[in-house]
This record gives structure tokens, sequence and C-alpha cells, in this order.
């Protein structure tokens, strides 16, 4: 199964069903163009065998990043920036697989190191400890129509550098995310009130993409399951949201979950209590966390579903497509330290490592500290920082260091994430 084709709605085909999941990398210039290093890694990632690799986001407006470091396309890009994108493409593409850049804003989460007024949906801020994020200004109708036309833009200029398809990034809590929970979007124009109004900017978006690259180029969606948090985008509101883009003709639909403020995807513990899912016990004993949601789904839709978070295993990839609950299966965190993860499970590999087990920021000693929700924030992301160094040092040397320190990589991460942002001005 994990071989086999699939040819999405508008006709383009994915060499096999597993994707490289979209990774923050963090490798463009101060100003977001792409770099060399950006372009090693996706070579060393393309001839690692997945049919389909996503890119991290690529940012419609340098003052909203998702974190510094972010490739950046605003505008028509000028000649350097095409001869960049067009170098990464051609290396991300080498091994004949498709390769898609994921086009997002960061909305409210971008941190105040970037812009300390960001633009939201409404005024709500994050409840996170630190005081890392500013307070939101809601953006006015003339600005969310900017925004619109560019994610076309965006799209197209991907298009033309060689890139095979785009992913409009609508999950995390990322901006388009924001407007589509009923907890953060709290306005009364047409871009607020039920789910019909808070899907608007999505679905503009969607058709600001299509006009841009033509019918015959694979968009996709990534979409939450749900937001995790009570009075959050739920279940019902994501199910009806899928309808509409398999109206709208997106040909590949990522199912998703979770915002900073509850990152369970990235298996780290929100600062308040999770709002759980009601999932069946066979979902709950195994790996995949989205396995159910998606099989609910197509039982309501035919378009292509793509299902990351918490995969590791031959048999559980399997089913999960034998089933139909998924039609592409998306792998993250693997493919910091085992690149050619998709070429070995598709050769028989039956269980890919769990790295994230390993990486623990409080030594033993401390554990008991874990109890504060804040401290167990902190901690989980400097694992995540940890993945960040891999990748950093995989783009620059070939090569990864599952031993290195997971409180240096922390602190490495922060600092160069600092001077980026100082660089930009």
């Amino acid at each position: 199964m994990l071989d086999q084709p699939l040819t999405l709605p508008c006709g383009a085909v994915l060499p096999n069903r597993i994707a490289k999941a979209a990774m923050t990398e963090g490798l463009a210039t101060p100003d977001g163009r792409p770099t060399e290093a950006l372009a090693n890694l996706y070579a060393i990632w393309s001839r690692g065998g997945a049919g389909l690799l996503l890119t991290g986001n690529v940012i419609v407006d340098r003052d909203h990043l998702e974190r510094p470091g972010n490739v950046v396309i605003e505008r028509e890009p000028d000649a350097d920036m095409t001869q960049r994108l067009s170098k990464w493409a051609q290396a991300g593409t080498q091994g004949g697989n498709q390769l898609w850049a994921q086009i997002s804003h960061g909305g409210r989460q971008t941190q105040k190191l970037v812009n300390p007024s960001p633009k939201s949906a409404s005024d709500v801020p994050l409840a996170l400890p630190g005081g890392q994020f500013g307070k939101p200004t809601p953006l006015t109708r003339e600005e969310i129509a900017d925004l619109v036309k560019r994610w076309g833009i965006a799209a197209r200029a991907c298009k033309d550098a060689g890139f095979t398809g785009v992913q409009i990034h609508a999950a995390h809590g990322y901006l388009i995310s924001q407007f589509l929970s009923p907890r953060v979007n709290l306005r009364h124009d047409e871009y607020g009130g039920d789910i019909t109004g808070r899907a608007r900017f999505l679905r503009e978006t969607i058709a600001s993409v299509r006009d841009a690259v033509g019918e015959d180029f694979p968009i996709s969606v990534k979409l939450n399951r749900a937001d995790f948090q009570r009075g959050g985008f739920a279940f019902e509101d994501s199910l009806q949201v899928v309808k509409w883009l398999e109206q709208d003709g997106v040909d590949l639909i990522e199912i998703s979950g979770g915002t900073y403020e509850q990152p369970r995807l990235m298996g780290i513990d929100g600062t308040e209590e999770a709002e759980e899912p009601d999932v069946a016990p066979s979902t709950a004993a195994r790996e995949a966390y989205f396995v159910d949601f998606a099989l609910a789904m197509q039982a309501e839709v035919s378009v292509p579903l793509m299902v990351t978070g918490g995969f590791r295993t031959r048999a559980a990839m399997e089913q999960a497509l034998e089933s139909g609950a998924a039609d592409v299966i998306g792998l993250g965190r693997p493919m910091c330290l085992l690149t050619d993860a998709p070429r070995q499970l598709i050769e028989g590999r039956g269980e890919l490592p769990r790295y994230e087990d390993e990486v623990e920021l409080l030594p033993r000693w401390l554990s008991g500290l874990r109890r504060w929700p804040a401290v167990r924030a902190v901690s989980g992301f400097a694992g995540i920082y940890w993945f960040y160094q891999q990748l950093w040092l995989l783009a620059r040397t070939s090569r990864v260091d599952p031993d290195f320190p997971v409180f240096r990589a922390f602190r490495m991460v922060d600092a160069r994430s600092k001077a980026i942002a100082k660089s930009r001005g």
C-alpha cells in the first residue's frame, strides 16, 4: 500500500503514499530569501523516498513570521528571489517526488521580537506566559482582501519556480485558523459569526490561489480536526469546512490539530487542560492521532485526506490506508534524523525510532516540576528546539547529532532567532 501512487482530483500523481509533513526550517536570510542550506536540506529529503515533500511556512507578510528565518513571498519576486526559489525547487524534486510550498501567515502567533503589534481576526491575545506575544489588532476588510491577493501571488511565484503544488496553512492557530476559531474570531462582519462567516477568509484564499495557478496544479489545505480547547474550532465545524473545500476544488486535505496554546500534535502539554476528543478505544491504543476523525470525514466526502501525527509503525500506516481513513501518511519528526524513513518503510522496515522519547529538558531529579503547566510547556518547546537544531545541522553538514544536549539546542536556536530578528532591523 505505501508504494502505491495516488492520482489527485487535478490529475497530478503522487508517486507513493508517504509525505514529509511541513516542519519549520528557519534557514532563510533575514529578509526571507531561500538559502543554499535550505536547498541542501530538501535535496537530502528528496533522495529519501517520500512521494511528497511539504515545506515549512512560506510567509505572505514579513511582519507576521511564524519564526525568524522563514521564507517570505509578499509581492512579485525579483530576479534574485526567483533564482533562489528555483534552486530550492530543483533540489527538492530531484528524487522524482512532488514538492509543495506551505503558504502561511503567523497572525497573533507572531513573536514580539518580530512584531509587537500583530494582526489577527480579533483582538484576543494568546494565553501564554512569558510575554512573548503582543495583543493583536483586528484586520480590516481591506487588509483581508490584500492578504487574499498575496496568497495568490505567492502560489504563482512558487509554481513559476518549479514547485509542483502548494498548501494553504489553515491549522495550528495561524491566521486562517484564527479566523476559523469561534474562541479567537469575535468579528461581527461577514468574516465572523457562524462557520459560514468564519470560513470566508479561507475560501476566498483558495479561490485566489486557484485563479493564480490554474486547474491542473495541486492545492492542499492543512486543517485542524480540532483546537483541543474549550470553545474552539470543533470537529463538527471542521467536517463542514472539509465539505466546502471539496466543493472548492481542493486536491488534498491534511488533517491535524492544536494551537500554540494547546499544542497536542507536537506532544506538548498546553497551559490549560486539553478538551479531550471522543476517540474510539482502538485509536487511543494506536499511535496515529487523527485516524478515526479522518475516517468519519471520509464517510462524508471523497477528497483525498492526509493524516499526520504519531505514526511510527508500518502496520499502523498500512491499516490507516487499507481502512480508507487516510490516502497519504504524513511523517514529521522521524525525518529530522532518519531522512530516508520513507524508503526504508516501503522496503519493509517495521518501525521508526521515537526520538522524541529521548528529548527531555529537565533532568530526572527535577522531573517533579513538570506538574506545573508552564514548566511542562517550556520543557516541551525546548524539545521541539532540539529538532530544529537537528535540521540546522543536517542543512549545513548533511549530518545529525542524536546526542546533542537539549538545553544547548534550546539556547542556540533561540540565539539564532534573535540574531535574525535583529538583522531584519
